[in-house]
């Protein structure tokens, strides 16, 4: 079943408006950019951050953060990050 407060009809030119709340969750304001794109039979939209990748993987995400000096970074980023300054850490290198 469908939930109701997220059923939108697409208007004669393509539009589809996102629900104030999803747009507040998701961080998304006006003028911002949509990734749309399909899977298998669904329709998918996100966030789309084109100046936040992640300095280790790359990823873009809106869980990336931005630390100092600029550098971004996504969760699995400084999961790898940890794990090879923790490495490094056990052999005294740093």
């Amino acid at each position: 079943m469908l939930n109701e407060d997220y059923v939108r009809h697409i208007d004669k030119f393509g539009r589809v408006v996102l629900p104030t709340n999803m747009r507040k969750r998701l961080k998304i304001r006006p003028q911002d950019y949509i990734e749309i794109y399909q899977e298998e039979d669904q329709i998918v939209m996100q966030p789309y951050w084109q100046d936040k990748p992640c300095i280790v993987t790359g990823q873009v995400t809106c869980a990336n953060k931005v630390l100092s000096g600029g550098v971004v970074i996504s969760p699995e980023g400084a999961r790898l990050l940890l794990q090879d300054l923790l490495a490094l850490r056990l052999q005294k290198e740093i």
